[in-house]
């Protein structure tokens, strides 16, 4: 939509959309909300972690095991336990994804800043 202060999406929700549908596989970076239907908590993990992504992931639960079923076994990047999923702090909340999201270093680690050292091997025989 072309509004007189540039370009935007408005806010969609898509429901109903079968498991395997590209919209519930990708990461999309906009105000879209993908739903569909699951039966138990269990498969909900199972299709979160379906997906070649793995950026950031979300549970809210009153079942204190639902949230160490996911402390165990969400692959994400960066797990948000009944809060808002986004707003990591670089500097105080380390950032970055699994998979197709990015590496294991997360901004704002203490590993993130040896990728701005060249690495170098040395030997010499004796």
């Amino acid at each position: 939509m072309r509004r007189s202060e540039g370009f935007y999406i408005e806010p969609t929700v898509l429901e109903r959309l079968p498991e395997h549908s590209p919209v519930m596989q990708d990461e999309i970076f906009g105000p879209v909300l993908a739903l569909t239907k699951i039966k138990t908590f269990a498969e909900g993990l199972s299709a979160a972690n379906d997906t070649a992504y793995g950026l950031t992931g979300a549970v809210y639960s009153h079942d204190a095991a639902h949230l160490e079923a996911a402390r165990q076994e969400f692959f994400c990047g960066n797990l948000y336990l009944n809060r808002k999923c986004t707003g990591a702090l670089v500097g105080g909340h380390p950032f970055g994804g699994f998979n197709l999201s990015g590496t294991d270093s997360k901004a704002g680690g203490p590993d993130y800043l040896l990728l701005f050292r060249q690495g170098q091997a040395i030997t010499q025989k004796v």
